[in-house]
């Protein structure tokens, strides 16, 4: 499996990249073709910065953020992009302000909610969404619902891979998309076409890795 990697860089900054290895793999709700490898940008502090920079330059001159949501893992991603939408400069509209970053808990089934503390950062304040991958809309979808319960604002979603999915009518600003890989393709467990031809799965994706099946 591993043998059949490449890598994929952004065009602009090439330290900011991703491994992707094409295969049969299955997450809590899909089937997908590909395991896209973003743990270096999540945990690279040097390279965590860089993807900041780049991230933030949707909303850097336009948009007033209180607080970052951060989904997947990507808290250093989301410390780094509220200090680069503080720095001053030309326009820069969140010059010295305060900026909360956060991340929701989960229950048991699943439901997310926000720690009391936090529910004061969320509740009528500006809020990027981050997260580090949106394929099925399933993660994405429940971030959504709870900021909304919580009457949180949405001014942003930055993720670093969006499969670029019709259903989805929120714009999401996002480093790589499934156009850098043609060959992405996604399916419900029931349909998949991987399945049907008899390609038996590689491994188990989750927030922390793959686990090979």
């Amino acid at each position: 499996m591993e043998d059949k990697a490449y890598t994929i860089s952004l065009e602009k900054n090439p330290l900011i990249s991703m491994k992707v290895i094409p295969g049969h793999f299955t997450t809590s709700n899909a089937h997908i073709s590909h395991y896209l490898d973003v743990s270096r940008l999540k945990c690279n502090s040097m390279i965590a910065r860089d993807v900041a920079r780049e991230l933030a330059l949707p909303y850097k001159t336009t948009t007033m953020v209180d607080t970052i949501v951060c989904m997947e893992r990507t808290e250093v991603i989301g410390a780094y992009l509220a200090e680069e939408l503080r720095q001053s400069g030309v326009s820069v509209i969140n010059e010295g302000h305060e900026i909360y970053v956060t991340t929701p808990i989960s229950n048991n089934i699943g439901n997310l909610s926000f720690q009391s503390s936090m529910i004061k950062h969320i509740t009528n304040k500006d809020i990027i969404l981050l997260t580090a991958s949106v394929s099925s809309g399933r993660t994405l979808d429940s971030a959504l619902d709870c900021i909304a319960y919580y009457r949180g604002r949405i001014a942003g979603i930055s993720a670093l891979f969006l499969a670029q999915l019709e259903r989805l009518e929120q714009g999401i600003n996002a480093l790589f998309t499934s156009d850098d890989i043609p060959e992405y393709k996604m399916f419900s467990s029931r349909k998949c076409e991987m399945c049907q031809a008899g390609q038996a799965l590689d491994a188990l994706i989750s927030t922390e890795g793959y686990t090979k099946i």
